[in-house]
Formats: C-alpha cells, structure tokens, sequence
C-alpha cells in the first residue's frame, strides 16, 4: 500500500482514550493498545494509529504529522492551529459530554467578577487562550503555565484565581473554590490536516470515519423494539411508541396459527430509558413476542 493510501489517524491519550476506541469499536473498527506503544493496532490496512495527547493534537495535524485526529475543541483554540474541523462530537451521556473552561477563585476571596483581577496572578493549563481572553476584555492579567494540581494553587494563594477545565464544578468546590466566569464550552471534535482534506482518497476515508462516528453517537442511549400485535390493536400501539420518523409496521404471513387474525410486525427506535415504561402499555393492548435489541449505529 502506498503512503498516499495510508491515513494517519490521531487517538487522544488519557481520559478520552477510553470513550474513543470504544466509539470506534461501535463504528466497526478494533483498536488495541498496549501500555508500551504509542502506535495502536488497527483491523484496518488502510489506516495507521498514534497516540498523543490531546493537548498536543491539533499541532500534530496543522504539521501534517497526523491525517486525522481526535481532540478537544478547547486545545485546538489554544493552539491557534490551522485545521480542517470535520465534526463536532458529544455523546448523550457520561462519555464525550461538554467540559467547561471557567474561572476559580477562593471562596474568601474578595473578586466577584473578571474585572477584579485587573493587575492579578492567573494560573492555567491553557495560557494562549485565557490571555487572549482577557487581552480582548482589556484587562490586564499576568497569566503563568500550570503542570499539574491547578486547584490547589489557588486554594493555598499561590495565584489569585485559575483558568480550569471542569465537567459539573464539583471537583473545584471541593478544593474550596468558587467559579466566577466561565470562558468556552470545549467538546470533542475530528480535525484534519488540510492538505489531507483535499486529497481524494484521504478525505473519502475521513468521511467514511466521521459518517460511522456519528452513526455509533446517533445510536448512543437507543435501542431497537420488535413485538407483533393483532390487527384490533395496531393503532393503539403504534400511538404509544414513540419513533425517529414512524414505526416499521409489516403484516406477518397468513399461518394456521394465526386462526384467521390479520397480525402485524412493528419495529422502531427509541430512547433506552423509555422502554421500562412502554413494554406493560404494549402488553395491555395485544403486543406479544417483544424484543428488545442493542444498537451499534444509526445512520
């Protein structure tokens, strides 16, 4: 196979290195990894894995070093890279969920309000953009580059407020601050180097990719239900389940079983939770034989 024919694909090490290669697996491709390489496997010839971190990501592809990648929105920004943003994704549960960048004080503190920290000590993972941040509000901040225990900085007054990363808060409430401001959403997008955008055979298989991701995001939190109900109480039924365009209804082939009764197939999607709720309602009005199945994709 030749280079051209090769897509260099970006998996994000650490906290979405998980949820991705399960997303992945979801939308027909296995990957695997080993805690001693940084080149996971792939069960496609066509496609060649690096792990690096997302922090690093959006670089890797404006480089070229990289194809495709995933990465977080937030990271891309920082970076100020010149990419091709294919699409954005975020589950519907836990996994992928937007994260919020915000400002953190100590609950003591007296600053309320960004405009407070005129003249303060900033401390954030993310410098490049909460400088511009704060550059284009005006408001003369000195912001420093944290490695690592963000939080604790500013609980112990190292720094006056942080620029962190948080999902619900809890975690900065824990370390006895409160959040002021809150500067981006970020969630998970897949970025392309532009060049490989333009290549024909690159940008088929990065729509093949984004079309089967969003496939298996689609499908997230959904399952399919199956059941057959006699023609007396069809509409009933089909009123009750609730359905992305309509329910699939088929009538089953006349069969001595059936006694003469006309009874028909009704297949749909819904949300997971839901189904708890639906299955006794259907019972009541004739649904028999009832399955419900898991779902890989929707497309």
């Amino acid at each position: 196979m030749s280079s051209s024919q090769e897509l260099k694909l970006g998996i994000p090490k650490g906290s979405l290195e998980e949820m991705t290669i399960e997303l992945f697996k979801k939308s027909g491709w296995k990957i695997s990894t080993t805690s001693r390489s940084y080149f996971p496997s792939i069960d496609d010839p066509s496609i060649r894995c690096s792990l690096a971190r997302p922090q690093e990501m959006s670089r890797y592809v404006e480089m070229g070093t990289l194809d495709v990648a995933i990465t977080g929105k937030d990271w891309t920004i920082e970076n100020a890279s010149d990419v091709h943003v294919v699409c954005e994704m975020v589950y519907s549960k836990t996994s992928f969920r937007p994260t919020r960048w915000v400002v953190a004080v100590p609950q003591d503190s007296p600053i309320q309000k960004i405009e407070d920290l005129k003249g303060k000590r900033i401390s954030s993972e993310m410098v490049n953009f909460t400088k511009r941040y704060f550059a284009d509000r005006k408001i003369p901040v000195e912001v420093e580059f944290s490695w690592g225990a963000t939080e604790a900085k500013a609980a112990e007054g190292l720094v006056d407020a942080i620029v962190e990363v948080t999902e619900t808060g809890s975690t900065i409430r824990a370390h006895g601050l409160k959040i002021i401001h809150e500067l981006m959403e970020s969630c998970p997008q897949l970025i392309a180097n532009k060049q490989a955008w333009q290549d024909p055979w690159k940008r088929a298989k990065i729509e093949q990719i984004q079309l089967l991701l969003l496939g298996a995001l689609s499908a997230e939190n959904k399952v399919g239900i199956k059941l057959n109900v006699p023609e007396d109480g069809l509409q009933k039924v089909v009123d009750l389940i609730p359905s992305i365009t309509a329910p699939t209804v088929a009538p089953l082939h006349p069969s001595p079983n059936l006694k003469g009764v006309k009874w028909y197939s009704v297949e749909s999607v819904l949300e997971e939770a839901k189904v708890r709720d639906l299955i006794p309602k259907l019972i009541q009005n004739g649904a028999v034989g009832i399955i419900e199945y898991p779902l890989n994709k929707i497309i």
